[in-house]
């Protein structure tokens, strides 16, 4: 079902790619738009037990586009240095394909923006995180993609420079 990367040289293992989704801050999450179009949308977003999870407003272009087809893909960039003078970049990426569900369940909804909390003010108390989920909380949709398939690549320079 899902392509084989042509070049399997400078695949990334399955824990590569996960630490990747692990430290990264931002991805890009891809769904299937308005007219058929695609649309693809930067998102902040905490990866935890093979799912991925975002936070939106209760109404707006991701929730009809995912109502419309739960199928997405994700893209984390964890480098990418460009060498003009070498007509190059060095680029270390993870995509990752599955489905996305509103989270309805209101204790599953709470863990989920924890650790959305955790990961983007881990200096906070507990306390400040819950005062600031607390006051958005009404408005909040949470997001939840099951991971499907997941693959990551890099580019040449980091295969052979051992990095």
């Amino acid at each position: 079902m899902f392509r084989k990367m042509r070049r399997s040289r400078q695949e990334l293992s399955p824990q590569e790619c996960a630490a990747i989704l692990e430290r990264g801050s931002s991805g890009v999450l891809a769904l299937c738009g308005d007219d058929g179009y695609p649309y693809a949308v930067p998102i902040s977003y905490v990866y935890c037990g093979g799912r991925i999870y975002f936070h939106c407003a209760r109404s707006g272009h991701k929730l009809d586009a995912i109502a419309r087809s739960d199928k997405a893909s994700f893209c984390v960039i964890d480098c990418d240095d460009v060498f003009p003078e070498k007509y190059t970049t060095r680029y270390r990426s993870v995509i990752v394909f599955g489905r996305v569900r509103v989270i309805e369940d209101a204790a599953a909804k709470r863990a989920a923006i924890e650790r959305l909390a955790r990961k983007y003010a881990p200096e906070d108390s507990a306390e400040g995180r819950s005062r600031a989920i607390e006051r958005d909380w009404d408005e909040l949709c949470m997001l939840e993609m099951s991971v499907e398939h997941m693959t990551g690549k890099q580019g040449k320079e980091l295969v052979n420079s051992g990095k």
